[in-house]
């Protein structure tokens, strides 16, 4: 296969398209005509030194990459598939056949135009360092205002910022061993989030132009893969505020089968990068490194993320619902994230699957020793393709509180960024000390945290509480036991505990039945007095959770003012989830009836509840009856003989006696003596233990799928799976092993946007604000 490369804005010199103005005297005519000025003058003779100014450089590259291309087709037949760096896109897509060459001269002046405009901007670009790695030293320096613009290669990225953080971020390269740098020749942050207001404007202008589909294929430069048939505007205005993934363009052309590739630009500048693409595809073959001219393209952002770029885009109707802020923090296309699952069910090939697709998941540590997560955050550190891109679940113990601090210890040994906390109804010190371990201030004395916490609530005023800056007493005792810094503690001051909220609607697992349509709205509400009381930089932003299996339950959450959502249920019937496939096969069979509630077994006294599947297993009717039983007696000594009987074959599977020693060697084992000691004087509170070793055993054999346990097994689903069973019915992603995570998240989100422009169309055109 053969591939046609169109270089962007840095390839631009004077003495351009010599020899090819004569050959096509209608391009020249029609350009001039456009320009009001000529063209040939511009590109040959360069006067006033304008052919460096963005405004003329992009339409006189234009130009001459046209003509170049004109010619090629003169001489010969067309390639298999095309690509373009930045600019160097629109020449790809005039070869492809989506607009005439004066239609994309047209598009092209206006983007230059604008993106002239732009000032106070530099652009950096960094050679011997891998886009993680770069993004850590930006982490480090505090340059949460400097964006990754361009990947390039492995070991060559572009990055984009107002003058002074860039400034300063030379000099960081500059002391790294193995790392060089070049300043671009720019005036302003191109291809970051500082063009935001221009990528506005030019998607006003697209807007008003006709594009067509694409005859050959188009890597896209946002997204790495082929333009869709429709929506090619969108991507070109997606372009100016989303990274230029030319190492993942390059890498989907050898992916495809391209063994040649024909460069068109007046310098050659792409074709040292397509050698060191191929020499990476190419088995005991040495890298010939990375080239040393790096273009300077025009705009497009980057994220100022915790983790680096993703090596997918998603779709840009998708990408557009719920906040771009959160996105950026979090690294991810979409604003979604898979919730934890407990006891690994959220496994470690579930959350590394998620992040090299783009997005972000959280590892199950609830339930699980600190030997199996330590064992599951080191897989995840040496999992290519994540780069950070991960969480972990900081689950709340009511009754082992100092395991919260051991995980916290755990997780920032291993410089985990990302944890998602559920079941606290209070802020405790271990999450104070993991989320700004790590803080500082900004040159600007602005305060940043380097790590984020999704604080999952169900109760307004339990959010309130994360959404304030930790209190003043609780920072002076973590300073004094060393366990913040003072400079991290000052940070902490001007910061909410948790930046994201997720508000817990009825859902699978622990809930308080919460209603989402009420809870979402008055949580949003809060958040923006919350941020408006405490003076913050930044809007806190709020989430929603708990019954969102179908795109239109997706598109809803968006509607009633959620900034994100993150899924639960659906993920556990995934290839991927570390649960047995006989729960899988139960789960895709579920309806949205097919779910009841059960006690919790971690706090079985207290009454909470969980919800469970009801179809095919007897798990919530066998351990609501425990629970009754619990309430209305003393003891073992006051069931009755048909009690005992019915618990020691049905439930315990075993004699009371001997499920007792069992459980007393368990908390020994555990370092909860103290529990067993007062079990042995609390007849009651025996009981209590002896029944919750119904809950840990049909968790287990839930998750092993021991088929002499069926009935009794405990698996927390809420009715979103059965929503979802319904909303595949009849489609690829029918069969559970079809139903790959990172799919489930993509027919969620596209879904979702779909919804919100055909149902709300109708009333008031397209909604692209969302």
């Amino acid at each position: 296969m053969k591939a046609w490369l169109f270089a962007g804005q840095g390839a631009q010199r004077a003495g351009m398209g010599e020899a090819l103005f004569d050959r096509f005297p209608a391009y020249e005519t029609a350009a001039d005509r456009i320009l009001g000025e000529s063209v040939r003058a511009l590109c040959l003779d360069d006067p006033d030194g304008r052919l460096n100014r963005t405004r003329w450089t992009q339409p006189a590259l234009y130009v001459v990459n046209a003509l170049a291309c004109a010619a090629a087709l003169a001489e010969g037949p067309a390639p298999d598939v095309l690509a373009g760096h930045s600019l160097g896109e629109y020449n790809a897509l005039l070869a492809a056949g989506c607009f005439d060459f004066e239609t994309g001269l047209r598009i092209v002046c206006r983007r230059g135009e604008l993106m002239g405009e732009a000032d106070g901007g530099a652009m950096l670009a960094v050679v011997g360092l891998a886009p993680d790695a770069v993004r850590a030293l930006l982490d480090r320096g505090g340059a949460t205002d400097v964006d990754l613009a361009n990947l390039n290669t492995a070991t060559q990225v572009v990055v984009s910022g107002p003058a002074e953080s860039v400034k300063a971020v030379r000099a960081a390269v500059r002391q790294t061993p193995g790392a060089r740098c070049v300043p671009l020749a720019t005036s302003g942050a191109f291809h970051s989030r500082h063009m935001r207001p221009v990528q506005e404007r030019f998607a006003a202008f697209l807007a008003t132009v006709d594009v067509r589909p694409p005859r050959i294929p188009v890597i896209a430069n946002v997204t790495g893969r082929p333009y869709p048939a429709d929506g090619v505007t969108d991507l070109l205005a997606w372009q100016m505020t989303a990274p230029v993934r030319w190492h993942e363009t390059l890498r989907e052309l050898v992916r495809r089968g391209v063994a040649e590739v024909r460069e068109f630009g007046p310098r050659s500048m792409l074709r040292p990068m397509w050698d060191s693409v191929r020499a990476e595809a190419q088995p005991g073959t040495v890298s010939r490194g990375v080239p040393e001219a790096v273009p300077v393209r025009g705009p497009v952002a980057g994220r100022p993320a915790t983790a680096p770029e993703p090596e997918t885009a998603g779709d840009p109707a998708a990408a557009r619902l719920g906040s771009a802020e959160f996105r950026r923090d979090h690294g991810v296309h979409y604003a979604y994230l898979a919730g934890s699952m407990f006891r690994g069910v959220s496994s470690v090939e579930l959350v590394a699957r998620l992040g090299r697709a783009g997005l972000r998941g959280y590892f199950g540590a609830g339930g699980l020793g600190l030997a199996t997560v330590e064992k599951a955050l080191t897989e995840l550190a040496r999992t290519p393709g994540l780069g950070g891109r991960y969480g972990v679940n900081l689950l709340h113990d009511l009754a082992h509180p100092g395991a919260e601090d051991a995980l916290t210890d755990l997780l920032l040994r291993h410089d985990v960024r990302h944890v998602e906390a559920a079941a606290f109804t209070a802020v405790v010190p271990a999450l104070v000390r993991f989320r700004f371990t790590g803080a500082h201030r900004a040159a600007d004395g602005t305060p940043v945290a380097v790590r984020t916490l999704v604080a999952k609530c169900s109760r307004p005023e339990v959010a309130a509480h994360f959404m304030a800056p930790p209190a003043e007493k609780l920072l002076r005792r973590l300073v004094a036991e060393h366990a913040l810094t003072p400079a991290e503690a000052d940070a902490a001051r001007g910061l909410p505990v948790a930046q994201d909220i997720c508000v817990e609607g009825d859902s699978a697992g622990h809930t308080d039945g919460g209603v989402s349509l009420a809870l979402v709205p008055t949580t949003a509400a809060l958040a923006e007095r919350q941020t408006a009381a405490h003076g913050y930089a930044r809007r806190l932003r709020v989430g929603a959770c708990g019954g969102l299996g179908t795109p239109e339950a997706v598109a809803a959450a968006f509607v009633l003012g959620a900034d994100f959502v993150v899924t639960g249920s659906v993920n556990q019937c995934s290839p991927q989830a570390g649960t047995s496939d006989a729960v899988k096969d139960l789960l895709a069979s579920l309806d949205v009836q097919d779910t009841a509630y059960a006690p919790a077994g971690d706090l079985f006294e207290l009454g909470s509840r969980v919800q469970v599947v009801r179809k095919g297993t007897l798990f919530a009717a066998r351990a609501n009856k425990l629970y009754q039983l619990y309430r209305g007696h003393s003891g073992l000594d006051d069931l009755d003989a048909a009690t005992r009987t019915w618990l020691e074959r049905d439930c315990l599977r075993a004699p009371l006696d001997q499920v007792w020693q069992r459980t007393r060697a368990h908390y020994r084992d555990t370092g909860r003596a103290h529990e067993v000691e007062r079990a042995e004087r609390d007849p009651r509170h025996l009981m209590a233990l002896l029944f919750k070793s119904y809950f840990a055993r049909t968790n287990r054999a839930a998750q092993d799928g021991d088929p002499a346990e069926r009935a009794n097994y405990q698996v927390h689903c809420g009715p979103a799976a059965g929503a979802f069973n319904r909303c595949v019915a009849g489609t690829a992603l029918e069969p559970w092993r079809e139903r790959h995570v990172e799919r489930i998240a993509e027919l969620l989100m596209t879904g979702a946007a779909r919804v919100l422009d055909e149902r709300l169309a109708a009333y008031a055109g397209p909604v692209s604000h969302l």
